[in-house]
């Protein structure tokens, strides 16, 4: 398979758990902008198996909805990653978190997966979801 490029836009949330004291800390908006500066600094500096970071677009606005679950209000900082992946492997491993919000496949415009590669591909994402199932668990576990 030729090499994939991808655009994928990843939403971080903010990080903070509690709400703002009467001494100041952290608005949910601060806290999301620190999250996607720390994430966006990893995947500049950690080198990423079969994955070529193109361009990283922070230009996008911190936009807060209201989490009726938590009773809080969320913020979220966008980021637009375009990327080069030498397998549809690499790319799902890359692309497959809790902040996706939109994949955008820029070349080539078609694929064409041999059964092989198709195998691979689903044995990745199961495992992914697997890792994200233990993910969850562990949060769960350790709200309670």
């Amino acid at each position: 398979m030729s090499i994939l490029r991808l655009r994928v836009r990843f939403d971080f949330i903010n990080s903070v758990r509690s709400k703002r004291t009467l001494f100041g800390g952290k608005s949910p908006e601060q806290a999301a902008e620190e999250t996607r500066q720390h994430k966006v600094s990893l995947m500049r500096n950690v080198p990423i198996q079969g994955i070529a970071i193109e361009d990283i677009d922070m230009s996008q606005e911190i936009y807060s909805v209201y989490d009726e679950i938590n009773g809080r209000e969320m913020s979220y900082a966008p980021v637009i990653v375009t990327f080069n992946a030498d397998s549809m492997e690499h790319a799902v491993k890359f692309a497959a978190r809790e902040e996706l919000r939109v994949v955008q496949v820029l070349d080539p415009e078609e694929l064409t997966l041999s059964s092989l590669e198709i195998e691979r591909l689903m044995v990745t994402i199961s495992g992914e979801m697997l890792d994200y199932k233990r993910f969850l668990e562990r949060k769960v576990n350790n709200w309670r």
